[in-house]
């Protein structure tokens, strides 16, 4: 059992939830605090990013900047291209 103190417009924004949802404040904050439990364990999760970064660009050419650089490369060598065709 918990018993929880609410900021009075907090408790009045509860209240209009439970009257617009049909469902009991226990139930709303029930509810809610599932969501939070699934973001907070979402964000503890490293991201597909953090997991591979020491992978990313760097093997098949051995520089460590392709990933971040990609852009300028690919303008650089598309320059290169085109200046060898005039």
């Amino acid at each position: 059992m918990l018993a929880v103190r609410l900021p009075d417009e907090m408790e009045k924004k509860l209240n209009r939830y439970k009257e617009k949802l049909d469902k009991s404040k226990s139930q709303i904050v029930k509810e809610a605090l599932q969501l939070y439990f699934a973001h907070a364990e979402e964000k503890e999760r490293p991201s597909p990013y953090a997991l591979g970064k020491e992978l990313f660009g760097k093997y098949a050419s051995g520089r460590e900047d392709l990933s971040g650089n990609y852009e300028q490369l690919l303008k650089e060598k598309l320059r290169e291209k085109y200046r060898a065709h005039r």
